[in-house]
């Protein structure tokens, strides 16, 4: 069953989702106290990988941006939605962490950079921003 509701009423939040949106703020909140222990230990090519990544997965709007004035409020441009939604599903920098740990990999920076990303990700579903449907409207 979607809980998209229809554009200009307001949506309730159901325990569920708070219990969702809960659980994304902590992971977020996880994943940026990493980032700066990253920054922190390894300097400042660390941090501000994790600072770019952090932004990064936001770039994908200027894919769409020539269309932007003709798109209604909220409405990501359709073109941009392949890259917005890939830029922002957990399971991409989830499974290059996951990489980082079994592969000899040891530089840091790399590290903080999908820390970041991972907050980035879960901070936008914390407060409600979840992938696109094809149309560009938020996803319920």
């Amino acid at each position: 069953m979607s809980t998209v509701a229809p554009a200009g009423t307001a949506r309730t939040l159901t325990a569920r989702t708070v219990v969702s949106r809960t659980a994304w703020l902590l992971s977020a909140l996880f994943w940026s106290a990493f980032a700066v222990l990253e920054a922190v230990n390894h300097g400042w090519i660390a941090g501000l990988l994790a600072f770019a990544f952090f932004l990064a997965p936001d770039l994908t709007f200027l894919v769409g941006l020539s269309d932007a004035p003709r798109m209604e409020k909220g409405r990501l441009t359709p073109r941009a939605v392949p890259y917005y939604n890939t830029a922002h599903r957990a399971l991409v920098p989830l499974a290059l962490v996951v990489l980082y740990t079994v592969t000899p990999l040891t530089w840091a920076p790399a590290f903080a950079a999908l820390c970041g990303w991972l907050a980035h990700i879960s901070y936008d579903r914390a407060f409600g921003y979840g992938l696109r449907t094809k149309e560009g409207y938020q996803r319920g």
